[in-house]
Parts: C-alpha cells; structure tokens; sequence
C-alpha cells in the first residue's frame, strides 16, 4: 500500500504573482547531485516526487542519486521506475491504442469488475495525422480535395477516436488536418516545467516529460522536455497508471563546438550527427549535447537533431533548457508569467543551462564531439537513414549503388541495364524519358524540417529565386509540401515565397505526415509503367526521417532524405546522380548557365525574413481553434455510453481477441516444444517490414480478406488506417514487397511451409501451421524491429502464432512490444547467428522454460534438431516476466485491475 513520501522534508517553495509555488530541492538531498547529467535529473525529480514505497521505491531514488560514469548497460544493469507526466499518441498508433482499451472494459466487465476502472489516469493527447494521403497536387484545390479523401475514408475511425475522447477522463483529441504530432507538442503542448494544483491554493512544480507512441518523440528533447518513444502496448499501460520499469542508461555526452558554415542547414548538421553516433553505438542510451557550439543552434535546430534520436539509435537526445529555450516559449506565445516560473524553478533545481560555462558540465559515460563548422551539404540514402552522403560525392555514389550488389547501398543492376530507359509520353504531348537515378517523387514534409523555419524559408527564397531565373520542375515528378502545423502557412504566406513554391508544384496538399510516414499515393500509372517495364531505379527525395526500403513508395526504390531546400533542387535538377557543382540546373531566359550555387540563399538572408515574419501572433492564431477542427469532424455524431459497441460487419474497428478464454488466473508457464521457423530474416528488419504501413496490395491475404467483405479495391485505403481491425492486420504481417525471407528464393511476403515445402504467402502457412498445432519461432540477425514504434509489428507476429523471435540484436521499443504481447526476445551470443550456428531454417525448435527460474538476462537454452545452443533472454526487467507470465501487458492490466 502506499505510503507518504519519505522526500516530502526536502520540499520548498517561493511566491509569485501571490501564487505559492512548492518544488523539491533536488541538490539538498545529496551532493552527488551536482554532477548528475541533466537528462538523469529529470529522472530523479520524477522518482523523488512520486516515491511512495508502493509504486516508486527509495531505492529507485538512491539508485538514480546513485549513477556513475560507470554504469554499463548489461553488465551492472540497476533498474529503476518512471513515471512521465503525460502520453502522446497519433492515430495510427491510437487507434489501436484505443481499441485495446475499450476492448479491455469489455473484459473486465466479463470477468465480473467495474468496466470504468479501465481508463487513463495520466494526461494522454491523441492527434490525427497519419492518415492524410497525397491523392491530389499541383493545385490550389490540393489540400481540401486531400481532406475530403481522408474523410471520406476513415469516418468510421475518426467516429470511434471522437467516441473514445469523450468516453475516457484525461483524453483530448487534436482532430485530422490541424498538423503533425511532434510538431504541435514543440509548439502548443509541452509544459516545460509542469504547475499541478494543490488543494491548499499553492500549485507544485516540477518538469514536464513524456512518452509516445512514436518513436519521434524524441524531437521534444530539443526544447528541454524529457521524452521518448514507446510502443503503443507499454503507452496503455503508463496512460492506466503503470510507471514504466527501465534500466538506468549510460549517458554519452555529445559536444558541439564552432559554428556552422552560411551554406549548411540544420538538416546537413542532423544527417552528420546520425552517421557519427549510429558508427559510435548508442542504442538503449542517452544522449545529452552541451558545449558552446549549442548556444548556436535554435530550438527548431535542435528540435531536428532530436527528432532523429531514433535514427542514431539512442533512446533520447536532450538538450536542457537555456536562455535560448525561454526565447523560444516567448516567440511561441507562452506567457511571461509561464516563462518567469519556469526560469525561477529551474534555476532554483539547478536543471538550467549556460551552454557557454564548463563550470555547469556534468559527468558522462563517454564524450564525443562534432565542430560544427566541419559539416557540409548532406543527404542520407538511399535505403536508411544514417547513410550519409555528401551532396559532392552524390553522383559519383548513386552509380556505385546501382552496381553494387544488392544491399543497403546497392541495387544489382548489370552492366547492360544501366543505360536502360524507359518512355513517359505525357500529356503535355511531349516524350520524356526515365533512366536509373530520375527522380520521380519530390516531397517537403515531415515534422523534422517543417517544424524548422529557416529550412522551409530557405526553401521558400530558394524557389523564388529558381522561378525568377526561369527554372521549373519537370510535370511527371510528383511534388508536395505538407507542413507540420498551421504555423508553418502563416510565415510562407506573409513572407510571399507560396507563389513560387506553386509554380515549382510543391503547393500545400495538407497538415500532416503524408510522404514520410508512406502516405504518398500513387505516382502517375504512365510513370509507374516505365519504371516496371524498364526495371529503373527511379528516386524519391523527401525532408523526412525514414527512407526504408517500400515505405515511401513501391516504385522509389532508391529514397534520400534532403533539407527542404535540396528537395527543390534535386526537383528542378530532374535526377540524383547531378553533381551541383559542375552540372547547371537548367539555362535562364538568356541561354546563361544556372548553377545550385546561384539560387541557394545564405544564413542572413533567411535569418532577416525569419525574424521579420515569425512572431507569437502566428502560434496564437493557428492554437486558439486546434482542438475545434473541421466542419467535417464537427458534423461526426458520435454514440453515448462508457462501452463501445462493436460492429460485426466492420473492415476498420473489431474487438480485440487478446481477451478471449482469459481468467483472472495467471497461467502456467510452459516451455515452446516442437516448434517450426516461420521466416529466417537478415540484419535490419524494420517495422515496415514486419507491419507495413502502406497500400494493401491486391494479391494480398489481406486483400482477399476486404474483397471477401464486399470492400472494393479503390477502398482498401492503408495498413496504417486499418489498424483497429485484427482480421486485416494479422493477414498483412511481414507484408513487405521487399522482405528477403531466407527460406524462399524470391524478395517478398512469402515463405515455405514444411515439411510440406510448399511456397505459400506468410498469414496462410502460419494459418496451416496453427491447424496442425505447430507452434512458431522467427529467426533474424541484427537490429531487429528497427524503424517506427508499431505496436502492429509485435501484435501480427502474435496472430500469427509466433512464440518467440532469436535475433543478434532488438530495436529497444520493438523488444518492448514483443514482451508486451507475450512474445519471448532471444538473443543470440555474440559471435553467433542463425549462418555460424548453420541454422537452415528447417529445424523443429524447443525452447527450455523454467517455472521457477526465469531471470532477466538469463541464458536459455534452444534445440534446433541436433544443434543445442544458449540464447540471452531478453527480458530486461521483472517487470517483464510478470508481463510476459500473464500472457503480455494488456492481461497484466486487466488482472491488476480486478484485483483492486
């Protein structure tokens, strides 16, 4: 039971305005304090305020008072708990989410408890955007016929989002088309420093801090709020009241030195820092910048270094609050009273920064160090993010890639295929032709730069200077920009750059994630013939975070990240193997040569139409009316009652069978015997490959499955939208057009059925395996799950009947998501993996499961026929083994609940 807070006479206060303001003195309690990371402050502040010897233990403050330079994941792991102030969440994610819940009271109520316990006890904020496609563009019109695209089919989603916020307390809802997640928390949610009332009129304070559903959320780190991404089955369980059980990290200190060159965007500087840190190996720590060269970066700068956390592969990358962050709040119409409190408490716990002072430099695991003025135009590509390439080297490596065997930087193409061209004739009556390289897609968007207004100004100046040179971009290149919140429109609009931006066609198609998050639409059916029928490697180019293999779009087989600038540029440019310093983007009205160099605008430039334009009315605008919508979502009627009721003939939302033959026992636990590798996976198997988010295809399980409900192909809409309904989701697991799956010979979602050796696509051999009570194993190589925090990509493997996954290595939220669904994580012992074990695939597997010693971090040992190996349990807590003893965290919950 809970207890006082044995903390509580450490507590202090000061007045303002006649408010009394109570804080805990963090550096009172013991000197140790003072070299604490400020990332581990937050921590502890967290765990101090909530000590109750119940949820949050004293040892859970000593042990973070307690941290050291030391401390080495996996060797000395001390766990500790954490309860953030509030969960974030977006529709994709959310719905699910939601669905989980309601399906939850449905259960408890079965299992003879009171349904309404079921509901969020920490502050939680759903915002619809993952759901708006790119359908139309180079129009005015763009963005409404957008809208009414997306209306017309998710109502049935948005109904159940709008049902589900006013059926749950603590719920707000941002309705579709008002901008991108992180983006709105950067500019209109996050606290910074937290006020909660207290019944005697005094308010306590304390930092704000937050996790969500995406691993993007790490971009609130740039503006000195502690967050990061959690899958959507962990997020349940924190927004019910769970404190999330974790491993104190290592902390490595990133130092920023110098200043960036005029010609170099914050988007060069984050793509720098991802190759630095992912080669430097940062998974499952934290990352914390200091050193003088911070003070040089906006918070929109920083805001983008963070937002890319989980393509360096940290949990976070924080940035405390300084002078900078304050200036910041202002501009974004945060009130003076909001920033004097801040400033004060924050001073007062000694969690505010002088970047410039060394004296305030705490203690890390490990420093690394970047001068900035080292950095140089950069894009990333063509198939991960942290394959940085200088925009100099581009030419000369796009050809490398395509000769290169197949890979992550190659493509395979034979000699005699690379001059290969495919004929587009278009519709202006004119032949255009397609070769390896041409670019076909060309997308601004992304909360990593439109959240940043010297990049989207940038881009804004660069078109206007394109256009009056007389450049433009050729009509089959699918061109759009979607900025991340309202905000965004306001300054482009003041500052006259959106004629420019729409004679190039990059016109507003919408406020929200679309080409990033693989929303991109079709590309023109003449386009996607010559690229089939030539078998081009034809490119995309976005501002985004992720350019994985079929998430942007089936027919960019090559996709590079670029500042929005250079979006444009490789736009006009028409290719991606042009070398900008050599080759001219095209002649002006008097034959003359125009060069990159001759559009591109400096720091200044930008820097004078930034300060001129970005002022706090354009934030109080766009955030007075977020939370009303549009007349579409205010029209939706929404049904009454705390019990959602569930419609049998529904393609989007179904009751979740993660209850079903539940009781409030916890089972028994039992070794996996005789079970057979459903798929044999390489190194990197992303989230999109597991649970794509994307087109259903026609000849898929799922299709079949929509067809079966009388749903029409032109209405099969997105994975991404169908995630509320298990029937199609399970059937689209491992879905990927580009899964290489080691028991077939051919790239796709198939696989072989044995011992029957019968090719069959994934859902219907797992289908066959269930009817014949084999269980599943899944054998893959390293960073396993990397990618977005689908809770999909951990849900499908279970409908599938996949007991247990041994890779080299996990993605840290997918290996949360596996626990969370009951799924067991192996890990191979280094040096070892399914080649050096000479795993076939064909093997019958049992894994040795003890009742009465199951230990975080423990070796197992796995039979594959006559092979006999151990494999590192990767369950990183107790925590985990009580979840994954109740058949994963939302039985857990359910269980907890009826026992209160």
């Amino acid at each position: 039971m809970a207890g006082p807070n044995p903390f509580a006479k450490f507590q202090k206060s000061f007045t303002h305005a006649g408010t009394l303001y109570k804080y805990f003195d963090l550096a009172s309690i013991d000197n140790k304090y003072n070299e604490l990371p400020y990332s581990i402050r937050v921590l502890l502040e967290s765990s101090v305020r909530n000590c109750d010897n119940f949820h949050v233990l004293e040892k859970d403050v000593q042990s973070i008072l307690n941290w050291s330079p030391a401390i080495k994941l996996g060797s000395n792991d001390v766990e500790v708990s954490f309860k953030p102030v509030r969960v974030v969440f977006h529709d994709y994610t959310g719905v699910p989410v939601m669905v989980d819940i309601a399906a939850m009271r449905d259960a408890v109520l079965k299992l003879g408890g009171d349904p309404v316990k079921v509901n969020p006890v920490c502050p939680s904020v759903m915002v619809i955007d993952h759901s708006l496609p790119v359908e139309f563009h180079r129009s005015t019109d763009a963005m409404a016929k957008n809208l009414a695209v997306e209306f017309q089919r998710n109502k049935e989603r948005f109904t159940f989002l709008k049902w589900a916020a006013k059926a749950f307390d603590n719920m707000l809802c941002v309705p579709p088309g008002s901008g991108i997640i992180h983006q709105i928390n950067l500019e209109y949610l996050a606290h910074v420093v937290v006020e909660e009332d207290n019944k005697d009129g005094s308010k306590t304070l304390f930092p704000d801090s937050v996790v969500g559903t995406d691993s993007h959320t790490t971009m609130i780190n740039g503006l000195g709020v502690l967050g990061w991404g959690v899958g959507g089955i962990e997020a349940e369980a924190t927004m019910l009241g769970q404190s999330i059980s974790m491993v104190l990290p290592e902390v490595i200190g990133y130092k920023l030195e110098g200043k960036l060159n005029p010609l170099v965007t914050s988007t060069d500087l984050v793509l720098t820092i991802t190759k630095h840190l992912r080669e430097l190996g940062v998974v499952g720590k934290f990352v914390e910048f200091y050193g003088p060269g911070v003070s040089e970066l906006s918070i929109e700068d920083r805001a983008t270094i963070s937002n890319m956390c989980p393509e360096y592969g940290a949990t976070i990358g924080y940035f405390p609050v300084d002078e900078n962050t304050l200036e910041y709040l202002k501009l974004s119409n945060r009130s003076e009273k909001k920033i004097s409190i801040i400033r004060e408490y924050l001073k007062a716990t000694r969690q505010f920064r002088n970047f410039d002072n060394q004296n305030e430099d705490p203690k890390f695991t490990q420093i690394a160090s970047l001068d900035l003025s080292t950095v140089v135009s950069s894009v990333s590509g063509p198939k991960r993010p942290h394959d940085r390439v200088s925009v100099s080297d581009m030419a000369r490596d796009f050809k490398s890639c395509l000769s290169n065997p197949v890979g992550f930087k190659g493509f395979a193409i034979t000699p005699e295929a690379l001059s290969d061209v495919g004929e587009l004739q278009w519709e202006d009556g004119k032949t255009y032709n397609l070769h390896h390289g041409s670019v076909v897609l060309a997308a601004i968007t992304s909360c990593t730069n439109t959240s940043n207004p010297s990049v989207m100004l940038g881009a804004g100046l660069l078109a206007k200077k394109a256009v009056e040179k007389g450049l433009d971009v050729l009509p089959y290149i699918k061109t759009s920009l979607s900025p991340g919140s309202g905000v965004v429109s306001y300054y482009l609009e003041q500052s006259g750059v959106i004629p420019y931006l729409e004679k190039l066609g990059f016109n507003i198609v919408g406020y929200g994630c679309m080409t990033c998050n693989g929303n991109s639409g079709p590309l023109h059916e003449k386009v996607v013939n010559a690229i089939e029928d030539n078998n081009l490697v034809c490119a995309g180019v976005l501002s985004g975070n992720r350019n994985f293999e079929g998430r942007i779009h089936p027919n960019t087989r090559a996709n590079y990240l670029a500042s929005p600038l250079l979006v444009i540029a490789y736009a006009i440019a028409g290719r991606v193997d042009i070398d900008f310093e050599k080759e001219p983007l095209g002649v002006d009205g008097n034959g003359n040569n125009v060069f990159l160099r001759d559009i591109w605008p400096t720091r200044s430039e930008v820097q004078k139409v930034e300060n001129k334009y970005i002022i706090p009315a354009i934030y109080q605008d766009t955030y007075s009316k977020i939370e009303l919508g549009t007349p579409e979502w205010q029209s939706l009627q929404i049904p009454n009652g705390k019990l959602f009721s569930w419609d049998p003939e529904s393609t989007y939302i179904k009751q979740v069978p993660f209850f079903d033959g539940m009781t409030r026992e916890v089972p028994q636990l039992r070794s996996i015997e005789n079970a057979r590798c459903l798929l044999l996976l390489g190194d990197f198997t992303t989230t999109d490959h597991i649970s794509p988010a994307g087109a259903i295809a026609r000849n898929s399980p799922a299709a079949r499955y929509l067809s079966d409900h009388n749903v029409t192909p032109r209405d099969f809409n997105t994975y991404g939208t169908r995630r509320g309904h298990d029937g199609v989701m399970s059937r689209g697991a491992f879905g990927n057009i580009r899964l290489v799956n080691k028991l077939i010979s051919k790239t796709g979602p198939q696989t072989l059925h044995i011992p029957s050796d019968e090719v069959l696509d994934i859902f219907d051999a797992a289908q066959r395996y269930r009817e014949e009570g084999t269980p599943l194993v899944l054998l893959a190589g390293k960073d396993y799950g990397s990618g977005s925090s689908r809770d999909w990509a951990a849900k499908g493997p279970y409908m599938l009947g996949i007991k247990a996954i041994i890779a080299e290595s996990y993605e840290r939220i997918h290996r949360s998501n596996l626990v969370g669904m009951g799924i067991i994580p192996l890990q191979f012992l280094p040096g070892q993996n399914p080649e050096t074990l000479k795993l076939t695939g064909r093997e019958v597997f049992n894994i040795i499961l003890s009742e009465s010693d199951l230990k975080p971090g423990q070796k197992i040992k796995v039979k594959a026929d006559d092979t006999v190996f151990e494999a590192i349990l990767r369950f990183d807590t107790d925590v985990d083994i009580a979840y994954y003893r109740n058949g994963g965290i939302l039985n857990y919950m359910v269980r907890k609940m009826l026992a209160k």
